[in-house]
Order: C-alpha cells, then sequence, then structure tokens
C-alpha cells in the first residue's frame, strides 16, 4: 500500500525540475527494471504503481553483475548502504582456459568506483521493493493485463488510464505490441544452462572458463553459493526462457573435457535450467502515446557481457529524469530514447561479439590466448581501459 504520509523530503527529486510531481505512472512488471523505474518516479514526487502477474516480488535462483555503471543510479537513489550489505564485492575477472584450468590472466576490479558487485537476484529485488515501499510505491500482485486500449489497459475489470505506462514486461513483453509489430527472433546457435551450487570460500572473482565452442561463467554470491552459466553451440535448439529443466548430466557431458576444477564445480550441480539463446532486435521505437519500454522490453541483450540488469537500470534512472525535465511527457520519452538506444545498441553488439571470442578454436584460440596473457602482464589496466566506454558511464551526471 502507499504510504500517504511519505514526506517530500524523503522523496528527493532525481530531477532539475519536478514535472513528474502528481503524475500517475504504471509500471509493468516487478522485475529489476520496473522496480527501479518505481523508484526513480517515487522520488520525483510521481504516483506509482507497480503490476506484477506473479503472487510475489521475487525472482529466479540465479546471480547477477552489477557493474559501476548501474551502481551509480543506484547509489543515486540511496541505495549505497543496502548494496554493501546485500552484495558481494569483485575483485577480479580471470579468463582460464577451460582445457588445461590455467589462468590466462588477471584484470582487477578492486579499484573499481562504485564497486563491482555479484548478487542474487532475489536478493536485488528485495532491495529494490523494501525501497519502493519506503518511498510510498503501490505494488499489486496476481495483476494479469486483460486489454490494453489507447489510453491505458484493464486490470481486474478496472479501467486504469495513468499519464506513463512503462513496458518492464521482459522478452515477451506485451506492452511492447502496443508499440511495434511483432517481430521473431532468430536462433544463434547456442544454448545456455543457468545453475547454482553450494560451494563456500571461493574466492571473490568471475573466471571465464573457455573452450572451443563453449564456456562456462562462475562466481560466488553471498552465504557460500556459486553462480554458473555455461553455454554451447549447437544446432538443435531449447525453448527461450529460464525455467526449462534439464538434467545436470547433459550439462557435466557438454563439458566432459574440461579441466579438473571446473568439473569439479560441475560435480555439484544438482539442479540446472537450460534455455536457447535467440537474437532480439532493438526496438527502433521505444515510446508510442502513453507507453514506453525498458529494459530487455526495448532491448533484449545476450548473457556475454553481464549487462541486461545493469542497462535496464540505466533506462530506469534516464526515464525518470527525461520525463521530470519536460513539461510534456511526449518530449521526454523523445529525450529518453535518444540518450538510450545507442549505447544499448554498442553494449549488445559488444557481447555478441564475445560469444564469438570465449568459444574459438585451433590456431584463433592460441593467439587470442597469447594476447591476453601479454595484456596481463604487461599492461593489466589495458582491460579496464577497454571497458572504460560502459564502466565509466554515468547517466546521473
Amino acid at each position: 500500500m502507499r504510504r500517504k504520509n511519505a514526506t517530500n523530503a524523503a522523496r528527493r527529486s532525481i530531477a532539475t525540475t519536478d514535472h513528474n510531481a502528481g503524475r500517475d505512472i504504471a509500471i509493468i512488471g516487478g522485475g529489476i527494471g520496473g522496480l527501479t523505474a518505481a523508484l526513480a518516479f517515487a522520488r520525483s514526487d510521481a504516483h506509482v504503481t507497480v503490476y506484477e502477474q506473479a503472487p510475489a516480488l521475487t525472482e529466479v535462483g540465479a546471480g547477477l553483475q552489477i557493474t559501476p555503471n548501474a551502481a551509480r543510479a543506484l547509489n543515486k537513489l540511496d541505495l549505497t548502504g543496502a548494496m554493501g550489505v546485500t552484495g558481494l564485492q569483485a575483485d577480479a575477472v580471470l579468463p582460464m582456459d577451460g582445457i588445461t584450468g590455467e589462468q590466462i590472466a588477471r584484470f582487477d576490479l578492486g579499484q573499481q568506483s562504485p564497486p563491482y558487485r555479484f548478487f542474487h537476484r532475489a536478493a536485488l529485488i528485495d532491495l529494490l521493493a523494501r525501497a519502493c515501499d519506503a518511498q510510498g510505491v503501490t505494488v499489486r500482485l496476481n495483476c494479469r493485463i486483460e486489454q490494453f486500449h489507447d489510453d491505458g489497459f484493464v486490470v481486474r475489470g478496472q479501467d486504469i488510464r495513468p499519464d506513463l505506462i512503462v513496458g518492464a514486461d521482459g522478452l515477451r513483453s506485451e506492452v511492447r505490441s502496443q508499440i511495434l509489430p511483432p517481430r521473431d527472433p532468430f536462433f544463434t546457435g547456442q544454448v545456455a544452462w543457468r545453475a547454482m551450487v553450494k560451494l563456500p570460500d571461493m574466492a571473490p572473482v568471475a573466471r571465464i572458463w573457455m573452450l572451443p565452442g563453449r564456456h562456462v561463467v562462475t562466481y560466488p554470491l553471498p552465504n557460500g553459493r556459486v553462480n554458473i552459466v555455461a553455454v554451447q553451440e549447437r544446432d538443435d535448439w531449447a525453448a527461450e526462457g529460464w525455467h526449462h529443466k534439464d538434467a545436470p548430466d547433459n550439462l557435466r557431458a557438454a563439458f566432459a573435457d574440461a579441466a579438473p576444477e571446473l568439473q569439479a564445480i560441475l560435480d555439484a550441480v544438482d539442479q540446472v535450467f537450460l534455455w536457447g539463446l535467440f537474437r532480439h532486435p532493438v526496438a527502433a521505437r521505444w515510446h508510442s502515446g502513453r507507453f514506453v519500454l525498458l529494459g530487455d522490453a526495448a532491448h533484449p541483450t545476450l548473457p556475454f557481457l553481464a549487462q541486461g540488469a545493469n542497462l535496464a537500470i540505466e533506462d530506469a534512472y534516464v526515464l525518470a529524469r527525461s520525463c521530470g525535465e519536460k513539461a510534456d511527457i511526449s518530449d521526454g520519452l523523445q529525450t529518453y530514447q535518444s540518450a538510450r538506444q545507442p549505447r544499448v545498441i554498442r553494449a549488445i553488439n559488444a557481447a555478441n561479439s564475445n560469444a564469438k571470442s570465449y568459444h574459438l578454436s585451433g590456431v584463433k584460440r592460441k593467439v587470442a590466448h597469447t594476447a591476453l596473457r601479454t595484456m596481463g602482464r604487461i599492461a593489466p589496466d589495458a582491460f579496464l581501459g577497454r571497458m572504460s566506454w560502459l564502466y565509466d558511464h554515468d547517466v546521473t551526471g
């Protein structure tokens, strides 16, 4: 329920002006992007309601990486302390030879400011939900949209006509269908498994285990858990989405020739999910009338740059600020798309490039690993220098 006595002092605006004040904002989807948008709008004194079709605000049992670019937006929303308690600060990224187990290089993250952190998705959702509650955001659960119309939507037989409808409803966004005609994604020729295991005392580093045609990313989470994402190139495809169970032995068989250390991690898996990786086009138009998209609803990303949630957080902050700075909300929506679209296209292209470089074989693999070793030995800061366009970006500036 919205707290009627939430004070203006508690709702510090993120915009230089407060055109959001008093606006009625509907957020469709209670995930990371949706809750960040709800919090950002609420801090500009908007009246915010989140509509979530699930019975609770929760997430799948998986981890994610919050990189400094998104952390700056969350810090601006007064979540610095909560993130420090909830997340695990990362020390480094370690490219690994997945066959021999050799550490190819070490790229330190310890000097990143704000810190680069590992989170359990459910913990980050809970952190955002509590912040939204403190700002007076209303969250309506078990709310599936029954019908859309030009001025709003119908839920539980009630006609809702807000000033703005934010589609934060993910890959299969229903809000997107109000803005653009549907387009089918295409299969990338890759599938991914995700799993989580209990393995205490793992160093706070992200390891990228690279093998011909495959790779695995592992990193620890709070409470002695380790997050696993494994990707394999193959012709047959799996259904899209994170909720399709697979047999752990299928994962282990795909990496039967992997280094003993990696096999030991995979041996601990007792539950695993498999999904096909499909490439979706970035939406050509992100808004129409009262409707606007953010996160995966606008620009689905492949999991090769750890930026899906981070880009959604950036979107949410920029959307609320852009609307707050414009008396005409449609001008704010155009400002938002103009600011965000080129950046997310660059990030998606970088993720697609990583998919290729992680899976090299033969001579190309040897050359690439030699280059990584040389960079790690002679110019270890070069990695972060190459990523400065991504990690150093500040949407709050």
